[in-house]
């Protein structure tokens, strides 16, 4: 676990309220949540489930508004930011989402191009080869031409985390974005957000629940009941998981 960088956080919460619903039935789903996350960081988010482990993933990646308190992302304030606010940010971030959502009438090469096709930086370069190089790092070189349907489930992911990492994103959100996959291709993938962390300075927030990838991890930041849990928590939750790998 490396010491928190001196420089500017790319993501700032402070005191931030999330709810569900209205009246009787409305539910508290982060409970003021302060965190700072630096640039080049990988933060693994874990916690029970139903905890608020993916509201707070899906606010980070301006999926939804901020209702309550400061979440600043890339200099932006996002409590009250517009649509087009959200869909701007939204620019920036690459999503790893256990669904895969995967177009299935594209084959793979042309799900991993849509990413590029968002940039305008990317017009003027052979798109294609871009997308297979990635295809390549994740270990689908030979699975360029396949639909989605001709891929097994960790296949799919595969194409899915190309997808997020090929515009080179200035943050990574990952939602379980190793649970479809077996040990080596798991850790192909971790090693891969590893070096885009180091060499572009990639911001990589993941909730997992798999142990064997807690390693790669600057901060493991616990959610339960929707709140984070205190520095001294994720010091010991980290200690156990340290002695159980032994």
């Amino acid at each position: 676990m490396t010491e928190t960088p001196c420089e500017a956080p790319i993501i700032s919460l402070k005191h931030v309220n999330h709810w569900f619903g209205s009246g009787e039935s409305r539910k508290h789903a982060l409970k003021d949540i302060s965190l700072d996350i630096h640039p080049g960081q990988i933060i693994i988010c874990t916690g029970p489930s139903g905890s608020g482990k993916t509201t707070l993933l899906t606010m980070l990646g301006g999926l939804r508004s901020c209702q309550d308190g400061s979440l600043t992302i890339l200099g932006n304030e996002l409590n009250g930011a517009s649509k087009e606010q959200l869909a701007e940010l939204r620019l920036n971030v690459g999503f790893i989402f256990q669904a895969h959502n995967l177009m299935m009438f594209l084959n793979a090469r042309k799900n991993v191009r849509l990413s590029l096709e968002l940039h305008d930086r990317y017009y003027d370069q052979d798109m294609d080869r871009l997308a297979d190089e990635m295809l390549a790092k994740v270990g689908l070189a030979d699975r360029v031409d396949y639909f989605p349907a001709n891929l097994s489930g960790g296949q799919r992911q595969r194409v899915a985390i190309a997808r997020a990492l090929v515009a080179k994103p200035k943050i990574l959100l990952g939602d379980e974005p190793t649970a479809a996959l077996d040990k080596d291709s798991g850790r192909t993938v971790v090693n891969l957000m590893q070096e885009m962390a180091e060499k572009e300075k990639t911001t990589i927030i993941m909730v997992t629940h798999d142990n064997k990838i807690l390693d790669v991890a600057d901060r493991i930041i616990i959610v339960e009941d929707g709140m984070l849990a205190t520095r001294e928590q994720e010091e010991a939750f980290v200690a156990r998981m340290r002695d159980s790998a032994h």
